[in-house]
């Protein structure tokens, strides 16, 4: 019977890559009176107004009593001005979400990112070491992509032959539907930069790189391809657990406010894994 072939990329996830119409990839598209009576966005940021345009005074605040005057409070400011000023207050509130590890400095360079590089695709080689070790660490039996993937070899495996038979194909693709693809939503996600820069993803795909069989074991090349969105759609801002943080606020107005308009981006990461395993290891 055909063997499969390699490269071949066995699995694509129904959401598509590089999906610009997408919800959270819109931009510039909400007025002043939308973002209030749709959004209840009416108080965005301690320190301007960016509907008046108008640095804000400590007693604007609702904390006003743990906060110090601002020199210029309630003196006008130029858009481009009042943009500056969101998005150094941005970058001031991520740290709540990224307060240790070796990915907490990701999010303010995807900051950066989106105030500069209109809406370019962004890539960085700590979120590929991020999603590499999301994947190998995962040691669900039920869940991990990388577990179910080894016994669909294993038990897919034409071991006389030394082949993988096209015919067991869907082995593979059913093992990944079975998984939980890789993302992160674990709670330490919550403090080390990755659920606040990627948290879930957009699109996968996964592509067998090689296939060696040796006697009674085999040794297997996977690569991944995840794509996520930088960019926060309307059902994100409605949830209380996004609204009620000054952080989500101040990035929906900079994204979405027609005044400003700052282009979301695609967040790409690949990483390649090794996967060996046995006859009738199962």
């Amino acid at each position: 019977m055909p063997a499969l072939e390699f490269p071949c990329t066995f699995f694509k996830s129904r959401k598509r890559m590089d999906d610009y119409n997408a919800d959270d990839m819109r931009c510039g598209d909400l007025s002043e009176a939308e973002l209030k009576s749709q959004y209840q966005l009416n108080y965005i940021s301690d320190r301007v107004d960016p509907y008046t345009l108008t640095r804000r005074s400590s007693l604007d605040r609702p904390q006003s009593m743990f906060c110090c005057n601002l020199r210029g409070a309630g003196e006008k400011i130029t858009r481009q001005q009042c943009a500056i000023i969101l998005f150094g207050e941005l970058r001031s509130l991520s740290r709540t979400f990224s307060l240790y590890g070796p990915y907490s400095h990701l999010i303010e360079k995807m900051i950066d990112h989106m105030q500069n590089e209109k809406g370019a695709t962004f890539r960085d080689a700590a979120l590929n070491r991020a999603l590499k070790e999301q994947i190998i660490r995962d040691v669900s039996e039920e869940k991990s992509t990388r577990i179910l993937l080894s016994k669909a070899f294993s038990t897919g495996i034409d071991w006389e032959r030394k082949n993988f038979p096209i015919e067991n194909k869907d082995r593979l693709r059913d093992a990944i539907l079975s998984s939980k693809l890789p993302k992160f939503d674990r709670f330490q996600d919550n403090y080390n930069g990755m659920g606040i820069t990627v948290h879930d993803t957009w699109a996968t795909h996964i592509t067998i790189k090689s296939l060696h069989i040796d006697n009674d074991r085999y040794r297997t090349v996977v690569h991944y391809k995840v794509q996520d969105h930088f960019g926060l759609n309307s059902d994100d801002i409605l949830k209380t657990k996004f609204s009620q943080f000054h952080f989500f606020r101040i990035w929906f107005v900079l994204q979405r406010y027609n005044q400003f308009g700052f282009r979301p981006f695609m967040t790409n990461m690949e990483a390649t894994v090794e996967i060996t395993g046995e006859r009738n290891e199962i």
